[in-house]
């Protein structure tokens, strides 16, 4: 059965589908339009594009009601919905700390108090105020700022997965940087797509987990890649919404669910909750499958459910 690999750069990573059937001419057009629909969904999603949907969010929601597109309305009331299920874990209302923090910027700093302060105080989903009726989103104060960035690639994904089920493709892998995967289907040769989860603690040390996917998604967030360090202490680029500083309870945290987007969103709080949130996480979705790779005296540890560690 012939198998079409296609790649291309979008969200500050590297989208890949792989897709097996029986006419490589369909497969390449259904890959090439999943692939557009993320490139759609960056210029309208992001934080960092001046003329995104969300970037006028942010410029206009603190002086008014602004009118935004249906699809755009149902995710920012997911993830409302959400950040209430995780105890404020997860939260879209972050930029603002992202920002205090030097992130934005891509270099990391350690912030003057006094702006941590104020930073915080942009934070939480009660200053969105939705209006279903007509559409619209406001902010509650100036300053507040949106980042989809911990949804914003399982929702890309997401949609461009359900272009493919509707192009008919029984058979396709379809990943973002290898954090957010979802899978159709089982390829010609197995029961199950099989993704790893690397070790970017320790690269000798074999990949973490091995997931079976077949007809749903893995996310997973970790706290290597974009940090700093600072009077002997390393700060990695993902903040607890609730305290304003970088987490530090997990290295990793893996999400298994049948949605792309709840699994990118609840990736990213259990990393914040840390092992403790497998209890959250697993109550508000009994479906999950999850893992978190943590540090203890010195040694990398894990706990997980429902899905199987490698030794």
């Amino acid at each position: 059965m012939p198998c079409i690999t296609l790649a291309r750069h979008a969200m500050a990573t590297r989208f890949e589908v792989a897709l097996h059937g029986d006419d490589p001419v369909h497969l390449r057009a259904a890959g090439e339009q999943a692939l557009d629909e993320i490139e759609r969904l960056e210029n309208r999603l992001s934080l960092y594009r001046p003329q995104s949907e969300l970037a006028d969010v942010n410029r206009r929601a603190a002086r008014e009601a602004v009118k935004i597109t249906p699809s755009l309305f149902e995710l920012l009331e997911h993830s409302r919905r959400l950040s209430g299920e995780t105890g404020g874990a997860f939260d879209i209302t972050i930029a603002p700390l992202v920002e205090c923090w030097g992130f934005m910027q891509g270099r990391g700093q350690l912030p003057d108090p006094r702006n941590l302060s104020d930073a915080r105080s942009l934070v939480g989903m009660h200053l969105l105020e939705l209006d279903k009726a007509h559409s619209t989103v406001r902010f509650r104060r100036q300053g507040v700022m949106l980042d989809l960035g911990a949804i914003g690639k399982g929702y890309a994904v997401q949609q461009a997965s359900e272009l493919l089920r509707e192009a008919g493709v029984s058979s396709a892998l379809l990943h973002g940087g290898t954090s957010s995967v979802y899978a159709i289907g089982h390829p010609p040769e197995a029961d199950a797509w099989l993704v790893a989860i690397e070790n970017h603690a320790d690269p000798k040390l074999p990949p973490v987990a091995a997931i079976p996917l077949r007809d749903g998604s893995l996310s997973v967030s970790a706290v290597w890649g974009k940090s700093f360090s600072a009077g002997g202490k390393n700060y990695g680029h993902v903040i607890d919404p609730r305290t304003g500083e970088p987490t530090s309870v997990a290295l990793l945290a893996a999400v298994v669910l049948p949605s792309a987007t709840e699994a990118d969103a609840l990736s990213t709080a259990l990393l914040t909750l840390g092992r403790a949130g497998i209890d959250t996480i697993c109550r508000v979705r009994p479906e999950a499958r999850v893992l978190v790779l943590f540090e203890k005296e010195g040694r990398l540890c894990h706990e997980a459910r429902g899905l199987k560690v490698s030794d």
